[in-house]
């Protein structure tokens, strides 16, 4: 159990069987009534981000979260498998839990998989990922004073905005999670 005048960024708690993360929060003492502890808190399972006001004196359970390195193997119609790296166990996740979180990773890359209670309900790519591009349209010298950019294909089936300079079958470093491009390889 933890208090709610214990609380850190970054900790996760059950609260009226929902399981949240802290964002953020701050001790307040008004000048008059009681001192009370004001939150951000993100709902890990469906994303949502709420502001509650706690008493310090309230407790409320410490959820764990499992994080665990796994091996994204292949996707099956709208089942994709994982491996952990480990023990060599497999799992399968629906297409709805994974979302758009693979769409820069390749078969056989390393994700972290994130689980409550035995529950997957989140996937993690890595924060960069290097990937070969299939198919852009040439670039032309002259075509702009600064910065233009032009639609590219990568092997994952995405589609990154990339510098005109960038031609087809050069390998890119992608921010997974914002989609941009950040370098050639």
């Amino acid at each position: 159990m933890v208090s709610a005048g214990d609380f850190k960024n970054g900790l996760t708690v059950e609260i009226e069987g929902n399981i949240y993360q802290i964002l953020e929060f701050q001790h307040v003492k008004p000048g008059k009534g009681a001192a009370f502890v004001r939150t951000k808190m993100k709902n890990i399972i469906n994303g949502g981000v709420v502001e509650k006001t706690f008493r310090p004196t309230e407790k409320f359970e410490q959820a764990h979260i499992d994080r665990k390195e796994m091996q994204y193997l292949y996707s099956d119609s709208d089942l994709f498998y994982f491996m952990d790296v480990e023990t060599y166990d497999q799992i399968a996740v629906n297409a709805e839990t994974v979302g758009d979180s693979l769409k820069f990773v390749k078969e056989n890359d390393n994700v972290k998989v994130i689980s409550y209670q035995g529950s997957v309900f989140s996937i993690e790519p890595p924060i960069t990922v290097e990937l070969d591009i299939i198919e852009t349209e040439p670039g032309f010298k002259g075509d702009t004073a600064q910065g233009a950019t032009k639609p590219a294909i990568v092997e994952t089936g995405a589609q990154v905005m990339v510098p005109l300079f960038v031609e087809q079958g050069d390998k890119l470093k992608i921010d997974t999670r914002t989609g941009e491009y950040l370098s050639r390889v």
